[in-house]
């Protein structure tokens, strides 16, 4: 159901690792199912420093406005611009255009703390039932 090359956290953000120490990090298509036409997104400037599991910003859709949380800890090395202008860009492709930051991770090991696909779908449908 969700990409197996991905990491999931269990507040619905995902990783995708580019490189040993850079990842690139958005929602999941769950959670942008979950919160409806998405027509905000706030995110931390470039430079900024991440703590795993922290707030990184918020997502504002037609139904609410929620919290970000970063799934790995880091640096901001860049956030996508696209999402200014588009930010439906995390409905209509949340695992692709939709991505939201890319960060060098200060702790490599916070891969750990992530789910694999697996258990993240399974984490999804206890949710669902």
């Amino acid at each position: 159901m969700n990409p197996a090359d991905l990491r999931y956290s269990k507040e619905h953000e995902w990783l995708r690792m580019e490189s040993d120490d850079i990842g690139v990090v958005g929602i999941t298509e769950f959670a942008a199912d979950s919160l409806g036409d998405v027509v905000f997104v706030e995110l931390p400037e470039v430079g900024a420093t991440l703590a795993q599991f922290e707030k990184m910003g918020e997502i504002e859709s037609v139904k609410a406005v929620s919290d970000l949380f970063t799934p790995i800890s880091g640096e901001v090395l860049e956030v996508n611009e696209g999402l200014v202008d588009g930010p439906q860009l995390v409905n209509e492709s949340p695992f692709h255009f939709g991505w939201m930051l890319r960060v060098q991770l200060s702790e490599k090991t916070d891969v750990d703390n992530l789910l694999s696909a697996e258990e993240y779908d399974a984490l999804i449908s206890a949710e669902e039932a």
